[in-house]
């Protein structure tokens, strides 16, 4: 899985950060997760297309988090698109959606599916499964948890101490299918190992710190958590709805993540290492996200 972050700022883009958006690469696929003003010229400078983008995660509905969706979608339709995308949001996306179809002169040539979350399962595919959880902003906010759904290993030598020979029937087991051998059936727990944990990604959108939020990223890959704001500014992160670097490193402590990575810096900070070094001092395995910087998330040798 390789994350891309597209724009890395809070409220207001700065000359070095934009708003934000982040893009996921995994499964054969784009998906994008909040959507800011200028989205879609950081996907350009990334030689990222909108155009593979079939699915659009919206944590919220503030401006800097949504204003690039009108923009993407026109050039969408600009392009010719004919398949069908797919916004995902908070309650009123449907309302929203309508309203930018109708956003100046523009011809719409494919179908825009929104869906209206809750608590829970957004979709589940062949190889993932997307949930989300209602976090505390000022406005209704939604947290995401991609997880990849990984098979159990195959056990090669168990299925031919069973009679499968090599060829269609691995694959059938391996895919969950049962196989005849002669008048015997072998079935596919006979032949696979354990479970195995699949990557987990979490991206918090804004939030102030929240004990939902601990357990929905419980033992992540990666959490990707804002953290608008430092310590000494920790009143207004409260005022406000969001978090400080520090309080977002206690939240990957707490729930056992592999790694965090900080978001949604306000412009304030000209430097924000100073937001880094806060977060490191909580929690040694966290990287403050620029504009442009690609993470890839590995499985670090698990099995």
């Amino acid at each position: 899985m390789e994350i891309i972050f597209l724009g890395t700022s809070s409220a207001m883009p700065s000359n070095h950060r934009n708003h934000s958006a982040i893009a996921l690469k995994a499964f054969g696929e784009i998906m994008l997760f909040d959507c800011g003003e200028g989205t879609q010229r950081q996907m350009s400078r990334v030689k990222v297309s909108p155009m593979k983008v079939d699915k659009i995660f919206l944590t919220h509905f503030h401006g800097d988090h949504l204003l690039g969706l009108p923009g993407i979608i026109q050039s969408m339709a600009f392009r010719g698109r004919k398949e069908p995308l797919h916004i995902f949001g908070p309650d009123g996306l449907s309302e929203l959606v309508e309203c930018i179809k109708k956003m100046g002169y523009f011809a719409l040539s494919f179908e825009i599916h929104a869906h209206e979350l809750k608590n829970g399962v957004v979709l589940e595919e062949d190889d993932y499964i997307v949930t989300c959880c209602n976090t505390e902003h000022s406005v209704p906010n939604l947290s995401y948890c991609i997880t990849e759904k990984r098979a159990p290993k195959f056990l090669r030598e168990r299925a031919l101490a069973c009679g499968v020979k090599p060829g269609p029937d691995f694959g059938k087991l391996q895919r969950g299918i049962p196989v005849k051998v002669g008048d015997v059936t072998v079935n596919p727990e006979q032949v696979l190992g354990k479970e195995r944990k699949g990557l987990k990604i979490v991206y918090s959108g804004d939030t102030r710190p929240c004990d939902q939020m601990v357990e929905f990223a419980k033992d992540a890959d990666l959490l990707i958590h804002e953290s608008t704001f430092d310590n000494r500014n920790e009143s207004k992160a409260n005022e406000t709805g969001h978090s400080t670097a520090a309080e977002a490193a206690e939240i990957a402590k707490k729930s056992g993540v592999q790694k965090l990575i900080l978001t949604h810096i306000s412009t304030r900070y000209k430097d924000a290492s100073t937001l880094e070094s806060e977060a490191i001092s909580v929690f040694k395995n966290t990287v403050l996200a620029d504009d442009f910087m690609i993470f890839e998330v590995k499985r670090n040798g698990r099995n």
